[in-house]
Order: C-alpha cells, then structure tokens, then sequence
C-alpha cells in the first residue's frame, strides 16, 4: 500500500447504513400520517430498484440522470405495489431520506486518520449534492466529490472508476477503492485500482450483508479504522 495517494469509497452500505436511515424516515413520514407498513420491507424493496434503473442508464436507454431522480422513480414504483397512498409532497420528502443516513460507527474516525497521509473522496453512484450531504451530516471531511456525476455514468462501468483516478492526476494503481460489495471491487480491479474489502454483515437487515469478497482484493477489514490502521 505504500504507493497508494488515495482511498477513495463506495458510499450506501460501506459508508453509511442506507436500510436503517431508509426506515426510519419512512416511520416518520409515512407513519406520522397514520400508514402502517413493513418499512423495513419497503426500504429493500426501493434498494431492489436500483441497480435495475442504473442499468437503463449504463445500456443508452436513457441519458444519464442524477440519483434522486432514479430514485423517485423507484419510490413510486414500490408505493404503487405496496398499495401505499403518498401525495406530491410526501413523496418529495421521502426521496430525501437518502440525503438523511446516519454513518457506521467506525467510519468518521476511520476516515480522519486516513486524511492525514492521504487524498479521500468518495467514488459513489450518488450525484453531488446527495455526497454533500451525506457529509454535512455525518462530520465527513473530503477532498473531493467524485464518481457517477463527474463520469456520466453508473458504476460498475470501468470509466467511473477511470475518471476517479484522472481526477487526482494519478494512475489507476495510486488509487485503493474500497468497497462492501464484491461487485464494485472486481470492477475496480478491472479499471486497474487496488481494492480494499470492508466487511458490512448488516447492510441488508442483520446477517445479510456480505461478510467475505467472493473476488480477489489487495485487503480486507472490518471497519474503516481498521483500515486506517493498516495503512498507517
């Protein structure tokens, strides 16, 4: 790792506990208005959604859009099948809860001593403003805001990864990606970055999230500080 100048994060589900902080607001919008759910279920099934709308966009289906707007759409299609009414409104505001998740325990320590020694951003599918913040909430402190927005793209497409790197003036191997999902990181591999594999064994409700990269990484860890402490 002693040539790595960056570290830089998948953000929903490594960085921030998007199932919970989904939920939640969902209680509180939803179930502020007297409607009784499974909210835990709603938030899957809105995640559920998303790597199909991205796809549309990484296909050419349709132009590249900013994650809220995926997102509503997605919203509206999971109230639709869970028969939940919303009006304008309430719809607008529970789009936002993604803007509203709360970080793991071990990240905002974690990424203080990483910025010490070296560059940080994050590498999201979220646009700009949603990393903004994310960060604003969570005492996150960046030097850059890169990945889907600045590619025009969705990962895993090799160029969000690319750009990432070009964005640093630094070669693809400079760069330690790390990540919660195996998927982002063999892409990341591809691309040319190193890989870090941080496990989040509740990302999707307790024991269902991965615990073990079923692809070749250059490390594995259990939290953000451990990671920093690794790195030295």
């Amino acid at each position: 790792m002693v040539e790595v100048k960056a570290v830089v994060f998948d953000v929903f589900g490594t960085l921030v506990d998007w199932r919970s902080g989904v939920a939640r607001e969902a209680a509180r919008i939803l179930g502020g208005q007297g409607i009784v759910a499974d909210w835990g279920g709603l938030a899957d099934a809105w995640r559920a959604q998303y790597q199909p709308a991205m796809e549309r966009v990484r296909s050419g289906d349709i132009p590249f859009s900013k994650l809220d707007v995926l997102h509503r759409i997605n919203l509206d299609h999971v109230l639709g099948a869970m028969d939940i009414p919303a009006d304008e409104a309430t719809r607008q505001e529970l789009n936002m809860a993604w803007h509203r998740l709360d970080a793991w325990p071990d990240v905002v320590a974690g990424l203080q001593a990483l910025r010490t020694k070296r560059l940080i951003a994050p590498c999201s599918n979220g646009h700009i403003a949603l990393m903004v913040n994310l960060a604003r909430r969570n005492g996150f402190v960046w030097d850059a805001i890169l990945g889907a927005e600045l590619a025009r793209d969705y990962k895993p497409k090799l160029a969000v990864y690319q750009h990432t790197a070009a964005a640093f003036d630094l070669s693809p191997e400079q760069v330690l990606m790390v990540a919660a999902h195996s998927s982002d990181l063999a892409a990341a591999r591809q691309a040319g970055l190193k890989t870090c594999f941080v496990a989040r064994p509740a990302e999707h409700g307790p024991g269902k999230g991965e615990t073990v990269a079923s692809v070749p990484v250059d490390c594995s860890v259990q939290g953000i500080d451990e990671l920093a402490r690794l790195m030295g």
